[in-house]
């Protein structure tokens, strides 16, 4: 599966000109942070962002948020280089694998449905990229199931959910039968889906997506077996099968 797609393309524009500062209450409260200057103690400069639908011929721009400061002498030519290292930067992310787990567990019987589950959080990570304050988004999308016995599934956007006690052994979409017996374990990889903002603007898709591995899950598969017994408990306590 790919990573999301943005239906819109964006342009930077310079905001907060000369006299703006006094009509605009957003270029009062921005501009100060831009002129006081970034790390390199130069200023940077107001834009507002601007968008368009992709592919609908002659692009209509449309207001869409800003002001926001970039740092940097090239506004344009710093985004375009952030965009350019954002897939790099997302997959050096330390996006937190899901946890999960099974029901019955950490023991099952063979023939019966064992239901897994998945619980996968989005996540936000703050980082300076060329100068810029730059927010990574990994919202969790898809789920890759191996049961330990040769049967993967996915990706796919189910991630199950946990059954009440008195449900356990019911088919869910997530659950599985084994047929042999065995110790083994159950993997997941969770794939996540990643955007990214520049300076408070707007979240933009990041390419491809983050495929993170949760920690293997031990499971104990056991056979039952049923047995008829002629003695009568009640007249013999101590018989076979009482």
């Amino acid at each position: 599966m790919g990573g999301q797609k943005d239906a819109y393309e964006y342009e930077a524009r310079v905001a907060c000109a000369e006299g703006d500062i006094t009509i605009f209450t957003e270029c009062a409260a921005v501009m100060p942070e831009c002129v006081a200057g970034g790390s390199d103690g130069k200023a940077g400069t107001a834009i507002y962002w601007y968008a368009a639908l992709k592919g609908a011929g002659p692009a209509v721009w449309v207001f869409h948020s800003g002001p926001v400061c970039v740092f940097g002498e090239k506004p344009r030519d710093l985004l375009a280089e952030i965009a350019g290292l954002i897939a790099h930067e997302f997959q050096r992310t330390p996006v937190a694998a899901a946890e999960f787990g099974s029901q019955p567990g950490p023991h099952t019987l063979r023939g019966k449905e064992t239901n897994v589950w998945a619980e996968a959080k989005t996540q936000t990570f703050n980082l300076t990229l060329l100068g810029q304050k730059v927010v990574i988004t990994a919202t969790p999308a898809a789920y890759t199931w191996s049961y330990g016995d040769g049967t993967i599934w996915g990706p796919t956007p189910i991630h199950g959910a946990p059954l009440h006690t008195d449900r356990i052994g019911e088919q869910t979409q997530t659950s599985h039968v084994y047929t042999e017996t065995g110790r083994l374990a159950i993997n997941l990889t969770t794939h996540f889906n990643g955007s990214y903002s520049v300076n408070g603007g707007p979240d933009l898709p990041i390419p491809g997506q983050g495929s993170i591995p949760s920690p293997a899950l031990p499971l104990t598969v056991w056979r039952a077996e049923t047995h008829l017994y002629a003695d009568d408990c009640f007249v013999n306590p101590h018989g076979v099968g009482c």
